[in-house]
C-alpha cells in the first residue's frame, strides 16, 4: 500500500497524464482518454494528472474512477476556478502554483504520458523529458499519437536531431504508441 498524504492508496505503480482541459476537435481524441482510463483500470495503476474535471483531464479521470480505479489530482489554488477541479478524485493535492504541480505530480508518477492536449501539455511533457536528459529522474516517457496528433511534434524532434540540437538518444527514450494498451504495456510490462 502507498501513502500519498492523507490517504492510503492500494496501487503500487502510477501514471502522470499531461492532456487538454479542452475536449479537442474531434471524438476520437475523447475516445483515447477513455481507452487509457479503462487500461490504467484494469492494470492498477494510478492516475496522477492535473485535477481539472473538463476536457480530456476530465473524461481520463471519469473513466478510471468509472472502473474501480484510483486518480490522484494536483490543482494549483489560482487555477483551480478557471480549470474546474474534479470533486469525486480519489485524491485532490491543492499547491500553490504551477511550479509547485509539476514537481508534485513529477514525485507521485513512475512514468509520463501525453494524450493530446495543448501548450500546457507540450511544457509539461518536455520538462519531463528534460529531466530524464539531464538524470534528474530515469522514469519513462510516452506519446499516445491518437489520429497522428504528435506526427508533427515527432518532425520537429528529428529536425532538432538533424540540425545538432536535440540528442537522438534522447529522442529515442520518447516511447510512441497510436493506442493506451500499446504504450502501458511498454511503459509497464508485466
Amino acid at each position: 500500500m502507498v501513502h500519498f498524504g492523507e490517504k492510503f492508496l492500494k496501487n503500487e505503480k502510477s501514471l502522470c497524464v499531461y492532456c487538454g482541459s479542452s475536449p479537442g476537435a474531434f471524438e476520437e481524441y475523447a475516445a483515447a482518454a477513455r481507452e487509457l482510463g479503462r487500461v490504467l483500470a484494469k492494470r492498477s495503476i494510478t492516475l496522477v494528472y492535473g485535477g481539472a474535471g473538463i476536457g480530456i483531464m476530465g473524461i481520463l479521470a471519469d473513466e478510471v474512477l468509472a472502473n474501480g480505479g484510483e486518480v490522484i489530482g494536483v490543482m494549483p489554488t489560482i487555477i483551480g476556478e478557471r480549470e474546474v477541479t474534479h470533486t469525486g478524485l480519489t485524491q485532490l493535492i491543492e499547491v500553490a502554483d504551477m511550479h509547485q504541480r509539476k514537481a508534485k505530480m513529477m514525485a507521485l508518477a513512475d512514468a509520463f504520458a501525453a494524450l493530446p492536449g495543448g501548450i500546457g501539455t507540450f511544457e509539461e511533457l518536455f520538462e519531463a523529458l528534460t529531466w530524464l536528459q539531464l538524470g534528474i529522474h530515469k522514469k519513462r516517457c510516452g506519446l499516445i499519437n491518437t489520429l497522428d496528433y504528435y506526427q508533427g511534434l515527432q518532425a520537429f524532434l528529428s529536425h532538432g536531431v538533424d540540425q545538432g540540437f536535440v540528442r537522438q538518444s534522447v529522442v529515442d527514450e520518447l516511447l510512441v504508441a497510436d493506442t493506451a494498451e500499446n504504450l502501458i504495456a511498454r511503459m509497464f510490462p508485466e
